[in-house]
């Protein structure tokens, strides 16, 4: 979201095969040990004009669940952000 925010993009949609994020979203207060961070990210969805998140099926979300399992196993920090996936992506 940060990066979208940086970017100065308003219309956003996220897309997430976490059930649980999409709970605790949509229902906050029944996740008071995130309340810090759900805070935060109430306070950053306010930046945008248009804002979804929606859940898919982790079988839709491929590419990014391989980008965040890359991640934890080579801790680089990257902060890429665009519509055209590099080839690493893959």
């Amino acid at each position: 979201m940060k990066c979208m925010i940086g970017a100065d993009n308003q219309e956003v949609a996220f897309l997430t095969d976490c059930s649980d994020l999409v709970k605790m979203v949509s229902s906050p207060t029944e996740w008071p040990a995130f309340s810090v961070y759900l805070e935060e990210f109430q306070s950053d969805k306010e930046e945008f004009s248009t804002f979804s998140l929606s859940l898919i099926s982790r079988c839709a979300n491929v590419k990014a669940d391989n980008l965040a399992r890359k991640i934890r196993t080579e801790p680089l920090h990257i902060t890429y952000v665009n519509n055209i996936p590099q080839e690493w992506l893959f």
